[in-house]
């Protein structure tokens, strides 16, 4: 009592609260999740806020490609790519999804209004941390004719670009900075895009860039309370055909010298761990290809071993042929997939088959599709696998937990149990559609 009588008054409002909060809980019978964000997430209603020792992860859904944005549990933030795909002329009319939750914006400002609206400090916040997994358009924004100049002139704006216009970023992470000559050296315009945004916002907004670099688990770190959550971590596990060896920051390289790799096989992959959750995205990395394809042209097995078992995975390269494969899906063993859908060929139904099948690994498992059905689909899906294959995917679409929607990860303090959280993505400030779990952590004993 005497620690108690010299607190301050704001101090002892906040102990009486917690302790309200806790015996309410437990005489309603609200489970810890629910309690300690004051208002538990509930169909129809608007999402409550992220509250200090949460983990959010957001797949974001423009219907364009990638983004996902993190609010790490002091309040430390971070975007994870920013797309818009090019639509004009690269396919077919009605192979794409319709962009969300419309084209009056560009992909980019739709993202950047996103973050504003979940970041923990409102509007008014700042991105602590950018990462672009690798150099494509569905992951960085595509450079086209109708991208228009940012207000100082130095750049275009599409994208990672839009989003820093209008959202300030600390530091930025990507697999090729400074030279940016690996595989080799790059000048195309959407490049030289790119390097005019990071210069000019490094010259006048303090932007600080960075290699990523595999290996390390101090390079993406919690940057306002890191002493207070430190079972909080992201390891990064590989990029540009390094690879981490799981013993300290030791990596190995998966590329023969004087080989040009594909960009999606350069991707950064990483694992976030969070107590008893485990997280894992690695960007468009393929693993499955066909069986005279070279070895090290298949990643996915590189990396399996050293992330181990996790609870969610973003599914690698939306979900197209040749990602997820069955040895990187028996070594992982996701309870929850996540899959950002934008084309008719995500998913293949090779690719559903393996997620759901009990002989790559045991135990239930939930997917969670940011767009499943939109009018042109039916018909690329015919051409691209027939009518047999066609009806059978179109089934098990029906059947996942989530077909359409952001899709919100929200851990618990301390990270022994997880929520998923289905947004409305048809309009800006979408109320929550669905809520599915609690989820045990894997790690949870």
């Amino acid at each position: 009592m005497h620690k108690l009588s010299r607190m301050t008054p704001r101090g002892k409002k906040q102990i009486r609260i917690m302790l309200y909060w806790t015996l309410a809980g437990a005489m309603l019978g609200l489970t810890p999740l629910a309690v300690q964000g004051a208002s538990p997430p509930a169909a129809g209603q608007p999402l409550p806020a992220w509250q200090r020792g949460m983990l959010d992860i957001h797949q974001i859904n423009t219907g364009t490609g990638d983004a996902a944005f993190f609010v790490f549990p002091d309040g430390t933030t971070l975007l994870l790519d920013a797309a818009a795909v090019n639509r004009s002329a690269e396919r077919p009319a009605g192979y794409d999804t319709p962009q969300r939750p419309n084209a009056t914006l560009r992909a980019g400002q739709w993202v950047a209004r996103y973050i504003r609206r979940m970041h923990p400090e409102g509007a008014r916040g700042v991105l602590d941390y950018a990462a672009l997994t690798h150099f494509h358009g569905d992951h960085m924004g595509t450079l086209t004719e109708q991208s228009p100049p940012s207000k100082s002139g130095a750049y275009r704006l599409t994208g990672i670009t839009d989003v820093g216009d209008e959202v300030a970023i600390r530091r930025l992470l990507d697999r090729g900075w400074p030279s940016y000559d690996f595989p080799a050296p790059s000048g195309s315009a959407m490049m030289k895009n790119y390097r005019a945004f990071l210069q000019w916002q490094a010259e006048h907004n303090g932007l600080q860039s960075e290699r990523f670099e595999p290996g390390r688990a101090d390079q993406i770190i919690l940057r306002r309370n890191p002493r207070d959550f430190p079972d909080f971590q992201v390891r990064n596990i590989a990029a540009n055909g390094y690879v981490w060896t799981g013993s300290e920051t030791a990596v190995r390289n998966r590329f023969p010298e004087g080989i040009l790799p594909n960009e999606n096989n350069c991707s950064l992959a990483f694992r976030l761990t969070y107590g008893a959750f485990r997280y894992f995205n690695g960007g468009d990395m393929a693993g499955f290809l066909s069986p005279n394809a070279a070895a090290w042209t298949e990643m996915e097995s590189a990396v399996a071993w050293v992330t181990g078992p996790v609870d969610v995975h973003a599914i690698n390269h939306h979900g197209t042929p040749d990602g997820a494969n069955a040895f990187f899906l028996s070594v992982l063993q996701p309870r929850v997939h996540v899959l950002s859908v934008y084309a008719a060929s995500q998913p293949g139904p090779d690719v559903m088959r393996r997620m759901l099948s009990p002989r790559i690994y045991p135990g239930p498992r939930d997917i969670f599709l940011t767009n499943a059905a939109w009018p042109g689909r039916p018909e690329h899906l015919l051409k691209l696998y027939g009518e047999t294959e066609t009806a059978w995917l179109l089934d098990r679409i029906r059947e996942v937990a989530s077909s359409q929607g952001h899709v919100l990860v929200r851990v618990e303090a301390g990270g022994a149990r997880y929520q998923v959280i289905v947004i409305d993505d048809s309009e800006a400030a979408g109320n929550v559609l669905s809520v599915h779990g609690p989820y045990p952590s894997r790690g949870t004993p």
